[in-house]
């Protein structure tokens, strides 16, 4: 579809040249509901984009909507900085009770900044504070944010560029399957700790990403993750578990480590935790590490009051019971069917795909290939997007609230752009 020059000119004459979405989907999108886009001329589109991972539970759900209207209606709190308030009571007590309680997760509460980098900020901060070193590991292909800090433990070259200082104070590591199992898990990791000639500073803490999103949808083993866990217990070192884009439910359960079976010492949320696309964002943290001073980390919109009101709602609705969970693993199995018969019959070596619950990656040995691919998604109605180091994996990450007609509408589109790029 082609967009006329005065329909975007606006965009193009006023905004910075460092937007990017709108790019990939040259269309001025008006109303969103579940699942679905539209523009402002009428077309539809199916979204298996879901705001990179914000709108967990569709566009405008229905009932987040009801709680949000009714809050703003009876002139409910909007701003508090770290007030206490009803909503965020509400909150604190539903999460509590629906999530934290029945996984024996014993964490405490943070309200950082309201976005996925402030959480990831503010985990580092902490990790140093409690530990009282500067190093921190991270793993290569990662991505957690893009402030200072949080670039410094990303790996895409690309971003990291951006800063425009040194990122300092970081070291990374082999992800899992970095090496294609040439060697054991953890050896240069180990021997790097072992070794006082190594050069590589008693690290506070180590962050990691169960599955890397950005990164070209990587998917650690749990017993790499369990290792990993042992490794940083036996070490003193705190584990920091980024699930800014894989919690609230994108792998199945709400946190994307549970399958592992480990607890992390620090847990950072953001995305879908408002449940409704509303900036929000959480650092949880064992108690024995609750050691900030009033104020020594705070923001003037860590705590989103609207948020809080769409986030129990949220809670109330999709986390009573394990209905949620066992929908999407099921849709998560219908997508991994319909790419393994899309790789055999591309027929190509490198034309791969992985993934686990609603995130999946198909790539490409051909790295243009996967942008001509959710190029021509586009053009028939579906919104996907490109990551990996050189943007090679087409990632899938749809509503967990989809239909199942919606996902089969999707993945024949998918399957249709692959046919048409071969």
């Amino acid at each position: 579809m082609t967009i006329t020059e005065p329909l975007l000119s606006v965009f193009e004459t006023v905004e910075s040249e460092v937007r990017s979405y709108c790019r990939a989907w040259p269309t001025v999108f008006e109303k969103a509901s579940g699942s679905r886009l539209y523009d402002e001329r009428g077309r539809d589109y199916l979204d298996f984009f879901a705001g990179a991972g914000s709108l967990n539970y569709g566009h405008n759900n229905p009932v987040l909507k009801r709680a949000l209207l009714d809050y703003i209606e009876r002139d409910g709190i909007t701003h508090a900085l770290d007030m206490s308030t009803t909503a965020k009571r509400a909150f604190l007590e539903t999460f509590q009770s629906k999530i934290l309680a029945p996984r024996s997760l014993p964490y405490k509460v943070m309200f950082p900044g309201p976005t996925g980098t402030n959480a990831v900020e503010a985990a580092l901060k902490l990790a140093r504070k409690a530990k009282g070193r500067e190093a921190v590991v991270s793993f290569t292909n990662a991505f957690h944010g893009m402030s200072l800090g949080s670039l410094a433990v990303t790996g895409n070259a690309f971003k990291r560029a951006g800063a425009g200082v040194p990122l300092v104070h970081t070291t990374p590591m082999p992800f899992d399957n970095y090496l294609g199992g040439q060697t054991p898990d953890f050896i240069w990791f180990e021997r790097l700790l072992e070794d006082q000639g190594s050069g590589l500073n008693h690290p506070a803490a180590v962050i990691v990403e169960t599955i890397q999103g950005e990164g070209g949808v990587n998917v650690a083993r749990p017993e790499w993750l369990r290792q990993l866990a042992d490794l940083c217990r036996r070490r003193d070192m705190l584990l920091i578990v980024d699930d800014v884009q894989m919690g609230c439910g994108r792998t199945g359960e709400f946190f994307s480590f549970e399958e592992a079976g480990v607890t992390p010492d620090i847990v950072t949320l953001s995305k879908s935790i408002s449940g409704y696309g509303l900036p929000m964002s959480l650092c949880l943290f064992k108690p024995e590490l609750d050691i900030w001073e009033p104020g020594e980390h705070n923001g003037t919109f860590r705590g989103n009051n609207p948020a809080f009101v769409t986030a129990t709602a949220a809670l109330d609705t999709f986390w009573h019971d394990g209905g949620l969970r066992d929908r999407t693993l099921l849709q998560g199995a219908r997508i991994e069917q319909t790419l393994s018969e899309i790789c055999a019959e591309d027929g190509r070596p490198g034309t791969t795909h992985r993934g686990r619950g609603m995130v999946w990656g198909l790539e490409f040995e051909d790295s243009t290939r996967a942008t001509a691919v959710c190029r021509q998604a586009y053009e028939h109605g579906l919104l996907v997007e490109t990551s990996g180091p050189e943007s090679e994996v087409v990632k899938l990450l749809p509503p967990l609230t989809l239909t199942p007609a919606e996902l089969e509408e999707g993945l024949e589109i998918l399957t249709r752009s692959v046919r048409e790029t071969a």
